[in-house]
């Protein structure tokens, strides 16, 4: 693609998600990109489209309309069947090329990166990984990216003035999911683009499923978060009680996960999950910036610390100051004790 000038800046118009997909299922980050991207198009005057590569282009359109799309731009054809760099970059700057979109977003997922990379490099454009904020200056149509830098130490802001599009990655569950609006419409666009097997150089020989630890705090509802403050390995299993009164999964901070106290599966911050669950404990957390991005869009967030001044009860809805060792095991026995009153009242 030609380098983007002054001059032709002025003729990218529109806000674009990219549909992430497998076995016909989008995934969740895609729709939540959803929610910036209505808000930024409405803002600059211009359609909300997504961009579908491979099977189910219809289904999945249908679904995007629903979470609050215009209009969706479709490739398909058997070479797109199943993820590959090369055959989704072509198809996405193909649409790139050809309609010209201000503003590109895509999940920061394994895959996203992946092809986000990719395409950056052929359109000639900056791109900005794991945003946690985003916003857009509309006077001057600049999209405003928002992540962590310098280890997570401060919040960056970056713009991309000389080129476009625009484009970011957003982790899953930073963003909330829109609305759902059934029955709400849009408009397809199909393009054709001959590409065929044999021009492809990597080649799917078989699917391997990962194993699974059995813990995906991205997705729970309710977590109960350990921090370096638990002290030992050993008393995780305080903060495993807890968890399982209130009906949650354990998390863990870096610094845990780190001293070798519990697998990755279960860490929460800059380097490991975002989440977003409906309740959040954090206990002997002090609060870095690594781990305040990863866990400050809970709906609710209760910190439990001995020390007044930690930087997570700058984010938390309930504070609780004193001895997490005295704290937790009380909490846990007045939880257990108002569900079997609940249970009993049944």
């Amino acid at each position: 693609m030609p380098k983007t000038t002054d001059d032709s800046i002025k003729d990218f118009r529109g806000v674009w998600v990219y549909v992430e997909h497998a076995d016909g299922k989008a995934t969740g980050v895609s729709w939540e990109l959803l929610t910036p991207g209505r808000h930024m198009a409405d803002a600059l005057g211009v359609e909300l489209g997504v961009m579908i590569v491979g099977d189910s282009g219809s289904r999945l359109a249908t679904e995007a309309f629903a979470y609050g799309a215009d209009i969706a731009y479709i490739i398909d054809g058997p070479v797109f069947s199943h993820y590959r760099t090369e055959p989704h970059m072509r198809a996405v700057v193909h649409l790139i090329n050809k309609y010209q979109p201000e503003i590109f977003l895509l999940g920061a997922t394994v895959t996203g990166r992946d092809l986000a990379s990719a395409i950056a490099i052929e359109v000639d454009t900056g791109l900005t990984a794991d945003c946690t904020q985003l916003g857009v200056d509309v006077e001057k149509r600049l999209f405003e990216m928002t992540r962590p830098a310098f280890g997570g130490n401060i919040m960056a802001t970056i713009l991309c003035e000389q080129h476009r599009p625009q484009m970011a990655t957003v982790r899953p569950r930073v963003m909330p999911m829109p609305a759902r609006q059934p029955g709400r419409l849009g408009r397809i666009v199909r393009e054709e683009l001959e590409l065929k097997e044999a021009d492809i150089a990597t080649k799917i020989l078989k699917f391997f499923p990962t194993e699974s630890e059995g813990v995906n705090i991205a997705e729970a509802d309710i977590i109960v978060t350990a921090g370096r403050g638990v002290g030992s390995a050993e008393n995780l299993r305080m903060i495993e009680e807890l968890a399982q009164a209130t009906g949650g999964v354990v998390g863990a901070s870096r610094a845990v996960v780190d001293l070798g106290w519990i697998s990755y599966a279960h860490q929460v911050g800059q380097t490991g999950k975002t989440v977003r669950p409906r309740l959040y404990i954090a206990v002997g957390v002090s609060g870095a910036i690594q781990h305040l991005v990863g866990m400050q869009n809970a709906d609710t967030i209760i910190a439990i610390n001995n020390d007044p001044e930690a930087p997570i009860f700058s984010v938390a809805s309930v504070g609780i100051v004193g001895d997490l060792f005295e704290v937790v095991p009380e909490l846990t026995r007045q939880i257990k004790a108002a569900r079997e009153q609940a249970a009993a009242n049944v």
